[in-house]
Formats: C-alpha cells, sequence, structure tokens
C-alpha cells in the first residue's frame, strides 16, 4: 500500500498557500464594498482550519522520502483538492451557482482552460473576477513551483514530481528541483509582470491589467468582460496579448537560460521553431480567408487573425472576434488547432508540438524501412536520437488521448447534446483550451446551458488534458495500489 503521510502533509501545505491566496479577493471586494469579502475570508479560515490540521496530524513525516507512486498521487490529489477548495467561493459568493458550475469553474481556472458557465462578467463582484485569474495564474505555473520549492525542505525528491507534468528536462539549466522552482517561479512572475504594465499603458485600468496578464501568461484565457479581449477595442491590447499568449507558450526553463546568459537556446530549439513556424502558416492562411470571406481591411484580418489562432493553438481561449462566423475553413482549421497546444514545459496543454514532431520522425523511419528493409535508419529530434522509451511514451499518449477524446465526446452525445457540441466540448476541455463551436457553447456562448452531468464530465476532461493522461488513468489501475 502506499503511505499517504508524506502526500498529506503536502497536501496540507498547498491548501495553506491557497487560504492565503484568498485574502486578495477579499481585500479587493472589501475596498470596493462587496459583501462577497465574508466568502472569502470564511472560505479562506475553512482551507487555513484543514490545511494547518493535516499538517499537524501529518507532520511526523517531514523527513520521509517520496517515491515515484507517491509523486504521481499527489500530482493528482493537488489538482483535486485544490480544485474542490477554490470552488467554494463560487458556491457561497452571490452569483448563485449550483455545485457543478462551482466546481466546473474551479477546475477551468486551475487547470487554466478558460470555459466557464457565468454569463455576466460585466456585473460580477470584482474578488470573483481576480479569483478567477489568480486560480489560472497559480494553475500555469505557481502551484507546480510552490511544490517544487517546499520538496526540498522535505528531503523528498521534488523532480519526480516535476516529471509527471512533463516538462521536458533534458537540457535543465539548474541541476536542484529547489534552484529550478525559484528560477521558474522569478521568471514567471517577471514575464507576468510585464504583460501587465504594457496591458496598462496601452489603455487598460489596472485591476483589468493585472487580471488578464494572470490569464494571457498562464495561457488560461479568463476574462473580465463578457466580450473577451473583444471588449477592448484598442489594437494595441490585441497584439500585446498575442505576443503574451506566445510567450506563455513557449518552453519556460528557457527563460531561466536566458536569465543566465544563454540567450540562443531559446532559437535552437526545433520544438519551438516548428510552433513558431505552424503560427505564421495558420495566420497567414486565416487572414487571407477572411479578407475575402468577410471583407475586411488587411491590417485587421491579419490582427484578429493572428490574436484568435494564437489564443487557440496555445489553448488560451481568448477571442476578439465570433470566429464560428468565419466560414467553414476557418472553423475546421480552429478545430483542427486545438488539439496541438504549445510547447513542451510551457503553461499550455494538449498534444504539444513535441509529440507531433516525434511521430513525424518515427513516421519518415517508416517510410525510408519499407524502400529499403535491410537499412539502418535511425529517428532524430532535436538533433539527438530518439530513445525507444520516450517513442513508446509519445505514441501511447496519443493514443489515450484520441480515446479520451471520443469517449468524453461520445458520453456528451449520450446525454442529448448535438455533434458540433459534443465534439468540439471534448476537444476543447481535453486540450485545456475553453470555448468550443456551435451555438450553445460557440465563441460567443458559455458552457452554462449544459446539464450538470455534461460539467462534470468536463471537468475530468480538464483534469485529464492538464495532468498528460497517465497521471490520472495510473490512479485507475490496480496495480498502482498493490504493493
Amino acid at each position: 500500500m502506499i503511505e499517504l503521510g508524506p502526500v498529506l502533509f503536502i497536501l496540507g501545505m498547498l491548501l495553506t498557500f491557497l487560504a492565503i491566496a484568498m485574502c486578495v479577493p477579499a481585500t479587493i471586494d472589501l475596498v470596493n464594498h462587496y459583501s462577497d469579502w465574508q466568502v472569502f475570508l470564511g472560505v479562506a479560515g475553512i482551507t487555513l482550519f484543514v490545511g494547518v490540521l493535516t499538517m499537524l496530524a501529518t507532520r511526523t513525516v517531514r523527513g520521509s522520502k517520496l517515491n515515484l507512486r507517491q509523486a504521481f498521487l499527489l500530482t493528482t490529489l493537488s489538482w483535486l483538492v485544490i480544485s474542490s477548495f477554490a470552488a467554494l467561493p463560487f458556491f457561497f459568493s452571490d452569483l448563485d451557482m449550483t455545485l457543478a458550475d462551482s466546481f466546473f469553474e474551479s477546475m477551468s481556472g486551475v487547470t487554466t482552460t478558460g470555459a466557464t458557465v457565468i454569463s455576466d462578467l460585466n456585473h460580477a463582484p470584482p474578488g470573483i473576477l481576480m479569483w478567477r485569474a489568480l486560480l489560472q495564474w497559480l494553475g500555469g505555473l505557481g502551484i507546480i513551483v510552490i511544490a517544487l520549492a517546499i520538496l526540498p525542505t522535505l528531503s523528498v525528491r521534488g523532480m519526480q514530481l516535476f516529471l509527471t507534468e512533463a516538462f521536458d528536462l533534458a537540457d535543465k539549466v539548474l541541476p536542484r528541483a529547489a534552484q529550478l522552482a525559484a528560477g521558474l517561479g522569478v521568471m514567471y512572475f517577471i514575464i507576468t509582470f510585464i504583460c501587465a504594465i504594457s496591458l496598462w499603458f496601452a489603455g487598460m485600468d489596472v485591476f483589468d491589467a493585472v487580471a488578464h496578464a494572470m490569464s494571457t501568461i498562464s495561457t488560461g484565457g479568463y476574462s473580465t468582460k463578457d466580450d473577451s479581449i473583444g471588449y477592448f477595442n484598442i489594437p494595441a491590447i490585441h497584439w500585446i496579448v498575442t505576443f503574451g499568449m506566445i510567450l506563455g507558450s513557449l518552453p519556460f526553463i528557457h527563460y531561466v537560460g536566458i536569465a543566465h546568459g544563454d540567450i540562443r537556446s531559446i532559437l535552437r530549439d526545433r520544438q519551438v521553431q516548428c510552433f513558431l513556424m505552424l503560427v505564421l502558416i495558420a495566420v497567414a492562411l486565416v487572414s487571407i480567408w477572411i479578407t475575402y470571406y468577410i471583407n475586411l481591411d488587411p491590417y485587421d484580418a491579419v490582427r484578429f487573425a493572428a490574436f484568435n489562432v494564437v489564443s487557440i493553438i496555445t489553448g488560451t481561449g481568448y477571442i476578439t472576434m465570433d470566429f464560428s462566423t468565419w466560414g467553414g475553413f476557418a472553423v475546421t482549421l480552429m478545430l483542427f488547432l486545438m488539439f496541438l497546444g504549445g510547447c513542451s514545459g510551457s503553461t499550455t496543454c494538449g498534444i504539444k508540438i513535441f509529440r507531433f514532431q516525434v511521430l513525424y520522425a518515427m513516421a519518415k523511419v517508416r517510410f525510408a524501412r519499407l524502400l529499403r528493409p535491410h537499412g539502418i535508419f535511425i529517428p532524430y529530434y532535436n538533433r539527438k536520437p530518439i530513445p525507444e522509451s520516450l517513442s513508446e511514451s509519445v505514441t501511447g499518449f496519443v493514443f489515450l488521448y484520441i480515446i479520451c477524446f471520443c469517449l468524453v465526446a461520445i458520453g456528451l452525445a449520450a446525454m442529448g447534446l448535438d455533434s458540433i457540441t459534443a465534439l468540439s466540448g471534448a476537444a476543447t476541455t481535453i486540450s485545456n483550451v475553453g470555448p468550443g463551436l456551435g451555438s450553445i457553447i460557440g465563441p460567443a456562448e458559455n458552457f452554462d446551458k449544459l446539464p450538470d452531468a455534461a460539467k462534470w464530465l468536463l471537468s475530468f476532461a480538464m483534469l485529464l488534458g492538464r495532468l498528460e493522461i497517465f497521471t490520472v488513468l495510473l490512479l485507475l489501475t490496480p496495480r498502482f495500489w498493490s504493493k
């Protein structure tokens, strides 16, 4: 059996951090004279009590080692526990949200999906709006950085937890988990701060700038407005957010490398090169299409295409226009882009670019062997031979990804949803994108109209996508719990 003591102790510490974070929206509501500050303060007290009590009950395991199975269990439980307690402010707020709505909104925030069930964001309390942005910011990289920062103090091997989050550490800049966590956390904060300042100078007020900076760099997509970024009809804001989403979709380990003087590392990464090339091609195609399809000015077409393409491919989910009105070609391309995701080691989800590169290298070798059966061909990725374990991991992930997508889509269809809603709902949640397609969950709509059963299923799909499927499904196998 798995020893739960070390896992529970760390969960207690994470809940303690979460309780402290709840004080931020509580203060904002108090200053702005919204009664929800009492909700946040009360929930913070409950969360702090549970967190501290859990730590005290398991304090004798501080020096124990965390094995690999405990690391996988801790990763999944962290997202579930954090999402559960983070849902309480939604449930007890004046928004009159059901338990399914509250958990869906919380899970969507922590997994940086960006799908929402709140209809009137323009009149929602500022504390709730900031809480949504803060959840996405923590979910993007903050929670894992906190975990990595505290694990060394418990004499546990924090790098194992980092590996379960599917970060590529083959060329890690810093050797120790604590140093890596500190470097990632500092760069994450600096980039978010620069984005917030830029949005403020471009025309947003301080509150909107901070909230959108957090959900931009985390590639989360929660906005403070019903019309998302389209509410701010300022081209400079659109370009700043577009660039910010790209920054959030690149490997953060390279930013740490840049801070240590290795400026060229990010440019040498084939994953980054391929991602940027795909973005440019998709933006060019959509720009040309909508220039003629909806008769837009070429500059505006490029701006709207760049923003929405980057938003979808990175899984952020912001919109400036309802791209479902752009015609069949653009909508089909957007549906395909939902599955791609950004780079490994970023805040994005989806299948991720490096897996497509590995599959391409394997397919290329397979073609060569068909033509020359006795030849020796080795697949390469990033100028290095691909280990057999990596190729097995990639093919297994893609297989499970497709199976899970199909099962979620079939489950939604069985609940009475139309095929477009079922397929796009499964795609957007398992890829942690945000908006779906169709008249129910399309870019101009939200997920409020779905039945509660669908919201629970999609919440599970968001967890699967954020934790790279294997991490969650592994816990459902009997062998994981055996000796």
